[in-house]
């Protein structure tokens, strides 16, 4: 055998009781659990840390950051051996020439602009198989539903004409068939959010004959939040589609211990026959581009048309007042509150010293917008740690760090989450016991993106493995110092690879597209 791990205090990923077996490892598989008596080329004396099939992150912004930093210790680290790509509607695949320049620019808070990577493809599959060329650790993709529409319709507030609908059925369908395991959409976003609920049933139901997901950042985590949450949870019903819920969050003042009410929405679902999953980090900031607060309306016509309209006075006071008035559709709702917004990464390293600094009103905004070119990353300190706490605990919950990794101080999610699961959530504060929450982070997971071989750990399934120590794990990250590494995770093994050994990074590049194989029925 190529490992045998000794005396491991066994987390299989179902939430049953921990036991100590050894693990035997061979051809990037598990061979046998239990009392092995027979050696392997390499041992791995566990002496009581804990063994857990590797953590599934299923909402990560790693999409050029996996192709640009072959060391990716910002998510191998802890103990990260899945990543789900595509998120929020926007992405880089499918995208002509003209659509994939516009994404460049109007997500480029969350990537930078691409220009280091070398965008040689154009399709959902020339994309993976880039990925297969090695990476740190494995990813799977979702459809972007903003840059099909992009692509289709443009950054147009308009309903899709019927053929324009066809058409961006069967560029998700394509992408299906290629490889990725559902569909997103942001609805907060431009312009994806400018679809109506017809159109995304329509390309719903497209995912559900391919057997994938619907992973909606939906309409509002602010006022009407729970509308918002019911709108996603009827729409998947409708179109006969799994549902996956993207950060659920019950944020600002008006959600305040209202984590609850979310959790008998979900429930009542459940009972009446929903395929229904969700995934939070566990914070209680939340992190995205400064532009993104902005209303829809003012992202009509894409990257171009909006720093037009930030030049424009009379359009930029008309902006001003949807942000701090009325509460824009790009800020869930609520009235912007300027103090609760951090800076924490520009485009243009220039502007660095705005980074950590909290915006004084809305003509500071302006100019770093126009300034940046949008590429400008925030935090907004708008969560609530009962929430946090409450949503947590539900059967449907799995992991997902959100993780945007650029900018001078990006959010410590990106670097901590798991290990602030396990450390911070079940050994200090008991919110989760230890079975329960690896559940949380891998089985369930796995059972969303119906993969067959991983989650779990079984003879038979692949060895995407983590080692930790219970009593010393914890996220080295924090709000003043985002980047530092977890502690208490000595070895990370991506199919029998050791990717961290002794809690060192090594060269070894496992990590490849993880696939769908999908029937290819006909487009109902």
């Amino acid at each position: 055998m190529d490992l045998v791990v000794r005396g491991a205090r066994v987390l299989d990923g179902t939430g049953g009781p921990a036991y100590t077996a050894d693990v035997a490892v061979h051809d990037g598989r598990i061979v046998e659990i239990g009392r092995i008596r027979a050696g392997g080329r390499r041992t791995l004396d566990a002496d009581g840390l804990a063994l857990a099939p590797g953590f599934i992150d299923m909402h990560a912004h790693s999409d050029l950051a996996l192709l640009r930093d072959p060391d990716h210790s910002a998510k191998a680290a802890q103990g990260v051996t899945l990543e789900v790509l595509g998120q929020d509607g926007l992405s880089y695949a499918p995208a002509d020439e003209r659509t994939l320049g516009e994404v460049r620019t109007a997500i480029a808070g969350w990537n930078g602009d691409g220009a280091d990577v070398g965008m040689d493809w154009r399709t959902v599959g020339e994309y993976l198989d880039r990925l297969d060329r090695g990476i740190a650790v494995n990813a799977a993709y979702l459809v972007p539903q903003g840059t099909v529409r992009a692509q289709v319709v443009g950054w147009t507030d308009r309903p899709a004409t019927a053929a324009e609908v066809d058409r961006m059925r069967e560029l998700v369908a394509e992408g299906l068939r290629q490889g990725a395991v559902g569909m997103s959409s942001g609805l907060t976003y431009t312009p994806g959010m400018y679809a109506d609920d017809a159109e995304l049933t329509a390309l719903c139901r497209v995912v559900a004959s391919y057997g994938g997901y619907y992973c909606p950042h939906h309409r509002s985590y602010g006022r009407g939040a729970l509308r918002a949450y019911a709108e996603m949870i009827e729409l998947a019903r409708t179109a006969g589609c799994a549902l996956h819920l993207a950060h659920a969050t019950m944020n600002f003042a008006e959600n305040a211990g209202r984590g609850g009410e979310l959790l008998t929405l979900l429930d009542r679902a459940l009972a009446a026959g929903a395929d229904l999953t969700f995934d939070t980090y566990p914070y209680t900031a939340g992190s995205t581009t400064l532009v993104a607060l902005l209303p829809s309306w003012a992202g009509e016509g894409g990257p171009d048309a909006v720093l037009a309209r930030l030049a424009d006075p009379a359009s930029a006071d008309r902006i001003r007042h949807a942000l701090e008035v009325q509460g824009s559709d790009g800020c869930h709702g609520v009235p912007v509150d300027w103090r609760a917004v951090e800076i924490s990464g520009t485009g243009d390293p220039a502007l660095a010293h705005h980074v950590g600094r909290r915006l004084d009103g809305w003509e500071s905004a302006r100019r770093l917008l126009i300034e940046d070119r949008l590429a400008t990353t925030v935090l907004q300190h708008v969560g609530h740690e009962e929430n946090v706490r409450t949503i947590m605990r539900h059967r449907a919950h799995t992991g997902g760090s959100d993780g945007i990794l650029r900018g001078a101080k990006p959010h410590p999610r990106a670097y901590g989450t798991f290990p602030h699961y396990l450390g911070h959530y079940v050994r200090e504060l008991g919110v989760l016991t230890l079975e329960e929450c690896v559940a949380h982070l891998t089985g369930r997971p796995a059972a969303r993106l119906r993969l067959p071989d991983r989650g779990l750990l079984r003879p038979g399934f692949r060895a995407d493995l983590v080692l930790f120590d219970p009593r010393e794990i914890a996220a080295g990250s924090t709000y003043a110092r985002p980047r530092a590494l977890p502690a208490g995770i000595p070895h990370v093994l991506i199919d029998g690879r050791p990717v961290i050994r002794d809690g060192r990074r090594t060269d070894v590049l496992a990590g490849r597209s993880v696939r769908r194989t999908p029937l290819a029925p006909p487009i109902r």
